[in-house]
């Protein structure tokens, strides 16, 4: 039943207006439905979406919470540099960053925190080969 199913992502924001604004300023998106107080749903391509809703709990997780696949990870960090994103450098067994960029056999990543501590990323699928 599942498979066929929407799937929405949900972030937790110790301040919710904080969280509000970091999307809005930062990454360019805006609430597209009304929540109840504390939470804020916003809607992404193909159906997809996220909930973000007001708790103690937020930032506590230490893996990727949310990410979003693009056709230009540079041309997307660029923007996203310019309104003020850091970009994440890890160098440990597995994952090493270069400009904040991991590249591997199935693309191109790159991480960045949010205003509540939860860790995001962008990546870019390295096309498959002709045949």
């Amino acid at each position: 039943m599942l498979k066929d199913s929407t799937i929405m992502a949900v972030l937790a924001a110790k301040d919710i207006n904080r969280a509000k604004d970091f999307y809005r300023d930062k990454l360019g998106l805006d609430p597209s439905v009304s929540m109840e107080d504390g939470s804020l749903y916003y809607s992404g391509g193909n159906g997809t979406g996220f909930l973000i809703y007001q708790t103690e709990n937020a930032g506590t997780a230490k893996n990727t919470q949310m990410g979003w696949e693009t056709d230009n990870l540079q041309g997307e960090m660029e923007e996203l540099r310019g309104r003020g994103v850091v970009f994440e450098d890890y160098d440990f067994p597995g994952l090493k960053t270069e400009n904040g960029v991991a590249d591997n056999d199935w693309g191109k990543s790159a991480w960045f925190l949010d205003s509540e501590g939860n860790i995001l990323n962008i990546s870019q699928r390295t096309s498959p080969a002709a045949s």
